[in-house]
């Protein structure tokens, strides 16, 4: 069965990670991002809630990298980004950059919010 390669069109999906790090469009960034279909920005991680707020209106779908490990969002803020019409999914931070890059080839309405790997 031949492999068709994921069409991103104009829309930025994460190239890869390190330890710290994340390639997004071609370009490295430090430390938490978060990724949407337009660009990337730096991220103060997961007290940083406004920035999370930001993104209602934006994406439907929001995919939480804690790090190497599956872990809890804080809480209240899954209901809180729920309340604004912004559904979460909390997954490891290397299963979050795949899914995500997944659901914009489809030209799905997502971000992703990444916490860096451990070196």
């Amino acid at each position: 069965m031949p492999l068709t390669e994921a069409e991103y069109g104009n829309r930025v999906p994460v190239d890869g990670y390190g330890p710290g790090f994340f390639r997004v469009g071609g370009a490295v960034h430090r430390g938490p991002v978060i990724v949407t279909p337009d660009g990337v920005q730096p991220w103060a991680g997961l007290d940083d809630r406004a920035a999370l707020m930001a993104l209602a209106d934006r994406v439907d779908l929001l995919f939480l990298g804690m790090g190497a490990d599956i872990a809890h969002p804080p809480q209240g803020l899954a209901e809180a980004l729920d309340d604004a019409g912004v559904r979460v999914e909390a997954m490891s931070t290397p299963s979050a950059a795949r899914t995500y890059n997944v659901l914009l080839s489809e030209d799905r309405s997502v971000a992703c919010a990444l916490l860096p790997v451990a070196g």
